[in-house]
């Protein structure tokens, strides 16, 4: 007859060799945000709670499903900088987007999103940037006295030749940049990973959207900026693996992360092994069974 012990020890065994729980990549999110609750808390900015983030996750998997499969933490700490800037990321609004590269995931500020944070600054009482057709009317001059005039036409034939980006001052100073087609795909080429490596990105399904904001990054460049303005745009285009109450400060891991080899393909590029941050070591995702009333943070 068998034992107490015997059965227990059977028990183990059975339960030593059962599979494994499969936990959904969604579900794994949401341990991951559950998990750590607390840290995000902290470091959440006066405006945003815990349980509008967690419906802003939410959302960006919803829209981008491909999120769900990069590496978690790149995610958390792409959702932090856009809720520390106060934009939202894969909403109808276009502010900014969390975008899956390889393994790894990329907080882009659009050049809608980097107006509307210009002009929160309030130096600015104007900034904008438009296309320029073939049919268009253009003159412009650099030197002593900048000047630009565009008068569109007002059917617009062909695609855009050109780019331009204008910022005015609250104290009436003012400057524009203008950038030709072939400059600006040339700055792609040289500056964007995505581009270089022929992957799926906005500067394929959204090339104007891209080509505006890099004319308006030149003429930013050397405007006038508040410290809080400058860190802004630095967070344009970074990949970080970890969250702080100052996401600047976080080092931008992208050259290290999504510099693979030419020949990887582009759907599956390799992931690069990589050392566990203290605040997401060992974390141990159970399966939860999602709702949307759910995903938000419980009582902390």
């Amino acid at each position: 007859m068998a034992t107490n012990n015997t059965i227990k020890n059977e028990l183990a065994k059975k339960q030593q060799n059962a599979p494994a729980k499969q936990v959904s990549p969604e579900q794994s999110l949401n341990g991951l945000l559950k998990r750590m609750g607390p840290e995000i808390q902290r470091a959440l900015p006066k405006h945003m709670d815990a349980d509008r983030m967690a419906r802003i996750a939410l959302t960006a998997v919803r829209t981008t499903p491909k999120l769900l499969e990069c590496d978690q933490m790149s995610f958390l700490a792409a959702l932090m900088q856009s809720a520390q800037l106060g934009v939202e990321p894969n909403t109808g609004l276009g502010q900014a987007y969390l975008i899956p590269y390889g393994k790894q995931v990329q907080f882009q500020l659009s050049y809608k999103g980097l107006i509307d944070l210009a002009v929160r600054s309030g130096q600015y009482k104007a900034i904008y940037a438009h296309e320029v057709y073939p049919n268009d009317e253009l003159t412009f001059e650099y030197g002593l006295y900048k000047d630009l005039k565009h008068v569109p036409a007002s059917i617009p034939e062909g695609e855009p030749i050109g780019y331009y980006a204008v910022y005015h001052l609250q104290n009436g100073g003012f400057d524009f940049v203008y950038w030709t087609r072939e400059r600006i795909d040339q700055h792609a080429k040289k500056f964007s990973q995505a581009v270089q490596k022929g992957w799926t990105s906005p500067w394929k399904t959204n090339y104007d959207a891209m080509a505006k904001k890099t004319v308006l990054k030149e003429v930013l460049k050397y405007a006038p900026k508040s410290i809080e303005f400058q860190k802004t745009v630095e967070a344009d285009s970074t990949i970080k693996k970890e969250i702080a109450p100052d996401m600047s400060e976080v080092i931008d891991m992208q050259h290290e992360l999504i510099d693979l080899p030419e020949e990887t393909p582009p759907a599956e590029p390799e992931q690069k092994k990589e050392t566990k941050k203290p605040s997401a070591k060992d974390i141990d995702f159970e399966t939860i069974d999602i709702a949307e009333e759910d995903l938000p943070f419980g009582k902390q």
